[in-house]
């Protein structure tokens, strides 16, 4: 594999073919697979050890994020969109375009966030499954890897409970037909074993996807939502041999509404389970039956789930409360500030970790959940602009901002991770999240009109 600094160098390029040439050029620099004229695939190098092969998918991961971004930069200096400061000018014709490292605004990572930057959620999920369970270095790989179809958001989100300890499975993405490379080669190099924990399998599958062969596999089997999840349920059910604390409902008539359920069960444990807006189908009815001690909530407002849904609850549980605001992105916000003792992140002050997705891509609630189980266990916001942080986000994140008054050190910090390439969550809107994250000296201020960051409770607080 050639080295940066021993390839050649790149090509020249009028401004028009700059953004893809420049992206084929830097990211062959990283990876080339033998054989293939296409400039980035994550099929494993056959001649390569399994320690290079996923040191090749995590530097083509980075790589294929950093490029992108200057390729973002690039067009927006030519067609002066965008917010923010100038970006870096591509070279014209007949002058040497910069490398990756000098595009300028890194978008893989900031100083308070940092991006999975997958075209979509098959590519999203893969980098998650690696950047939770990197395999290398002597450190535990993940016993099993839960698979799940690409075409079917409920499903992903119901089997995001299976990222919860103890079996602790990244969720990967895959079709009826065949295994998508970004999956075969994430399973590859996560390698399951199986374990106790996992009933020996090395692979949950749930509902219609093809896995790759030679894998000792456990089957949910497809259908509705309803039943999906109802199998989902039992299946962890049986891996824990335990009860759930709490039951979660989510609605199937708007995916945004449902995605921040995700985040939630991956870090409880607490399954998920599917209503309709009128009603509640018998799967879900069977699943509250057999966990009747547990209390339930219910995810999203009357118009995707009505009252009529809330009452048909209430003759099976013991108790239903409703967590909800008008629209997806301050619905997420009530769920992360949502505190009712064992349940709920109750996210009201400095120091945490979060995660911001598109709710146009609901499958990326799945592909990032296990970041809500592990790492900073982070709730799932929301975003329905690409560009722009919406202002319900903001001032949520001006809520919970971080200050100081003596020592930096000293003082709590938020980062968030950021789900998709720059057409789920562009550029400029990572610089506006990474700017509101950044910590701040309380004595200084904020600018008029917005609140004051938070201070570490080893600090005095600044009276408003």
């Amino acid at each position: 594999m050639p080295s940066p600094s021993s390839a050649a160098g790149p090509p020249r390029m009028s401004v028009f073919q700059a953004p893809r040439a420049l992206i084929d050029w830097s990211v062959n620099q990283f990876i080339t697979v033998p054989g293939r004229s296409a400039p980035l695939t994550f099929r494993a190098v056959p001649t390569a050890s399994r320690r290079t092969r996923v040191a090749q998918i995590a530097a083509a991961v980075l790589v294929l994020a950093v490029v992108g971004v200057g390729a973002y930069l690039a067009i927006t200096a030519l067609t002066g969109d965008g917010v923010g400061g100038p970006a870096p000018q591509v070279a014209g014709e007949g002058q040497e375009p910069e490398t990756a490292e000098e595009l300028g605004f890194p978008a893989f990572a900031t100083k308070n966030t940092t991006r999975v930057g997958g075209e979509d959620p098959t590519a999203d999920a893969a980098g998650v499954a690696l950047a939770t369970f990197p395999s290398a270095g002597g450190v535990d790989h993940a016993a099993a890897v839960t698979l799940v179809p690409s075409s079917d958001w409920a499903a992903g989100i119901a089997a995001s409970v299976l990222a919860a300890d103890p079996s602790r499975t990244p969720l990967l993405l895959g079709e009826s037909g065949e295994v998508p490379e970004e999956t075969e080669t994430a399973i590859e190099a996560l390698d399951p074993e199986g374990s106790p924990e996992t009933a020996r399998a090395q692979l949950f599958r749930i509902g219609d996807v093809r896995a790759p062969e030679g894998l000792r596999a456990i089957d949910v089997a497809g259908g509705d939502p309803a039943k999906i999840a109802d199998g989902v349920d039992r299946l962890r059910q049986r891996l824990t041999d335990q009860e759930p604390q709490h039951v979660l409902l989510a609605s199937t008539e708007d995916p945004a509404f449902a995605m921040p359920a995700a985040a939630w069960a991956a870090r409880s444990g607490d399954p998920v389970l599917f209503v309709e807006r009128n009603s509640v189908p018998g799967s879900t009815i069977e699943a509250l039956k057999r966990h009747e001690k547990a209390p339930v909530f219910l995810l999203g407002p009357d118009t995707v789930a009505s009252e009529k849904v809330l009452k048909q609850v209430e003759n099976v549980a013991p108790a239903v409360q409703r967590i909800s605001a008008k629209d997806p992105v301050s619905s997420a916000i009530a769920f992360a500030r949502y505190d009712a003792g064992s349940f709920g992140w109750n996210i009201t002050d400095p120091g945490h970790g979060l995660v911001i997705a598109s709710a146009s891509r609901p499958l990326d609630a799945a592909a990032a959940s296990p970041l809500s189980a592990s790492g900073k266990w982070g709730p799932l916001l929301l975003t329905e602009t690409a560009d722009v942080v919406p202002t319900p986000l903001r001032g949520f994140l001006l809520d919970i901002k971080p200050g100081y008054r003596i020592d930096p050190t000293r003082a709590f910090y938020n980062h968030a991770w950021l789900i998709g390439d720059d057409t789920a969550l562009s550029v400029a809107f990572q610089a506006q999240i990474d700017e509101v994250l950044e910590l701040v000296r309380i004595e200084t201020g904020l600018p008029a009109g917005e609140p004051r960051g938070g201070a570490p409770e080893s600090e005095p607080k600044l009276k408003p």
